[in-house]
């Protein structure tokens, strides 16, 4: 996994504007708005994914218990 470096993020964001006109604080503030506004749309999606993908795996654990199959989990 890659790690973010908060403090490193308007150093990088200004090395790739050095030949491109500077951005006003107002457009700055609504780029990094937006750019979370998707993230969190985006970390909300994966989550209930998740929660789907586990829904669906206890369905398969219950009905193998059901037929006598022991199912070992990282909680045991």
């Amino acid at each position: 996994m890659t790690e973010i470096k908060k403090d490193k993020l308007e150093d990088a964001l200004n090395s790739e504007r050095t030949e491109q006109p500077k951005v006003s604080k107002d457009m700055e503030i609504g780029f990094h708005q937006g750019a979370l506004n998707t993230l969190v749309n985006e970390r909300n999606e994966m989550i209930r994914m998740i929660q789907q993908i586990e829904q669906v795996m206890q369905a398969h654990i219950k009905r193998l218990e059901e037929l006598g199959v022991k199912i070992k989990t990282g909680k045991e």
